[in-house]
């Protein structure tokens, strides 16, 4: 393992470049400059971008608003509400109020947590109450480890660590432990934990390539009355796999990752996408062939859009600009099918493809994984589309979802087509919220600093 305190300071090179330069807009449905400059928003979808996308805010009032919105809004609320500083671990049953409906636990949600505040104290500044936050919720969920070392954690727990469900039949969430724990060890230079996360992912990898393994999927994607799929393949699995690989390798070499990471990329890249429409299947049968029933015709979006952002950001790891280049417009492809051309935003899942069925809702991780995809390829690529496409996801996003306007903390993070604000929200979105504001802040940074000279 490496030396994790190194560069536990140290700003990722992330993001570089600059936003300044008047572009044209290159998607599927608009040929030429626009020259409107009214904010887009509103409703109006990509027929209302500026000409210069970043003339309304300067990359200085951009850092503010992140840093605002993660620093002032987000993590007080955590601190006051959401973090169980006695026992350890998050209570994300909560209201925007800051009442606790239950004081229940999640095993999804301590391993993201973990991964959240280790994140923050080895990228941003090491206070000792964000690592206190990631160690106290490590050993609580470490201390719940199931006994039979071929299961998974249970769902839920009671604030005090009574397991309230069974063992889980997906391994969702304990990947996520082992992403919460890689990223503590780094923090902690403690090599115990590394060496968990990787046991913990060798487990998942077995459980997975079992052909009777049979996840709860279908209603998430199809509805309460969709049909098991024994065995499937799943885009989502290879999502968190891939997003694990890539940040343990950043640490350390390891053959194995290594290994895994080709096999998630061939299965993403060659055999989850379907050359007869030109987009990623979310599940596929397990030998890795096309399915012949109804998930044949379902694109998740919301998952193919976060995951090629992921599989770009390890071919930068890789610096494969081959492999960039052709995620690059896989994602701007799957952007420009899941825009809401009407109201704004994208949509996160095609039930059927042939048929045009979509579910029409307007989740909030679905588009901040556009904001961070986006700006991380124009990176890499400067490719216009895609400063165009965070220029537009931006600016919906910022007027559609934070509650400050409501009189509220945080920002909706489930809502309806056009985002009608309802207010009623019963769980606290504590890991795609804070990962988009630290890694576009980090970014943002990384671009202000570059045009300025700075280091």
């Amino acid at each position: 393992m490496p030396n994790h305190r190194e560069s536990k300071m140290r700003r990722r090179d992330f993001i570089s470049g600059t936003l300044t330069t008047p572009v044209c807009i290159a998607t599927a449905s608009i040929a030429s400059c626009a020259t409107n400059t009214e904010p887009v928003g509103g409703g109006r979808g990509m027929s209302n971008v500026k000409k210069d996308p970043f003339s309304k805010l300067s990359l200085d009032q951009m850092i503010d608003r992140y840093r605002y919105d993660l620093f002032e809004d987000f993590l007080p609320f955590m601190d006051r509400h959401v973090i169980d500083h006695d026992l350890g671990g998050f209570m994300c049953h909560t209201d925007l109020h800051g009442n606790n409906i239950t004081q229940n636990k999640n095993s999804w949600y301590e391993g993201r947590g973990i991964w959240v505040y280790s994140f923050l104290y080895n990228e941003f500044e090491s206070k000792d109450e964000y690592l206190e936050t990631a160690r106290k919720s490590a050993e609580f969920i470490l201390y719940l480890e199931p006994k039979d070392p071929g299961d998974c954690w249970p769902r839920f727990f009671s604030k005090e660590g009574e397991p309230l469900s069974e063992p889980c039949e997906d391994i969702y969430g304990d990947i996520f432990i082992a992403e919460g724990l890689a990223e503590f060890a780094h923090a902690t230079g403690d090599s115990e934990y590394w060496d968990k996360a990787l046991s913990i992912l060798d487990k998942c990898m077995k459980i997975y390539d079992q052909q009777d393994y049979l996840p709860v999927i279908g209603r998430t994607y199809l509805g309460s009355d969709a049909r098991p799929f024994p065995g499937a393949r799943i885009l989502g699995h290879w999502m968190v796999f891939i997003r694990l690989c890539t940040q343990m390798l950043r640490r350390d070499s390891d053959p194995t990752l290594e290994k895994l990471a080709d096999r998630c990329i061939d299965a993403i890249m060659t055999h989850h996408f379907n050359p007869e429409f030109d987009l990623i299947n979310e599940l596929i049968e397990h030998d890795l062939s096309r399915p012949n029933n109804e998930y044949a015709q379902l694109v998740y979006t919301g998952h193919a859009l976060e995951t090629l952002w992921m599989v770009f950001d390890e071919a930068v790891r890789r610096d494969d600009e081959g492999l960039q280049k052709q995620v690059a417009e896989r994602f701007h492809r799957h952007f420009t099918i899941a825009h809401d051309n009407v109201y704004g935003g994208i949509f996160r899942n095609l039930q059927n493809v042939n048929e045009n069925v979509w579910s029409v809702d307007k989740v909030l991780w679905a588009q901040e994984e556009i904001l961070i995809g986006s700006l991380l390829i124009y990176q890499e690529l400067k490719l216009e589309w895609s400063r165009d496409i965070f220029s537009v996801m931006y600016d919906y996003v910022y007027n559609h979802y934070p509650l400050k306007g409501h009189g509220l903390p945080l920002w909706i993070f489930s809502a309806d087509r056009k985002v009608t604000f309802e207010g009623n929200a019963s769980r606290i979105e504590h890991f795609h919220h804070p990962r988009h504001l630290m890694l576009n802040l980090l970014a943002l940074e990384k671009m202000r600093d570059q045009a300025t000279g700075g280091s």
